[in-house]
């Protein structure tokens, strides 16, 4: 089997610090915690009542809404990420 090499030339993020990467390195420069009430669900129930979520995150600023509905959180996330590196990326 031919190994081939991988050559990664574009980033992209979206997390509790930014949805891009200057967002994100600005914040983590800054000390900027990414922590907060949780929002997502109702933590009543439990001791922590805190966590690091992905704050003001509206996927319809990036898909479809017809796409929004077929894909989950993790799946939007993913997608996200990828389209942000590619448009960065440049083909070698």
């Amino acid at each position: 089997m031919d190994l081939k090499r991988v050559v990664i030339t574009g980033l992209g993020t979206i997390n509790p610090l930014g949805h891009n990467v200057p967002e994100f390195w600005d914040n983590l420069l800054k000390g900027v915690s990414g922590a907060g009430p949780i929002t997502r669900f109702d933590a009543s129930k439990f001791r922590t009542q805190f966590a690091c979520e992905v704050k003001n995150y509206e996927p319809t600023e990036y898909f479809d809404k017809k796409e929004v509905r077929k894909m989950d959180l993790y799946t939007q996330s993913v997608s996200y990420t990828h389209l942000r590196a590619h448009e960065t990326g440049a083909y070698l």
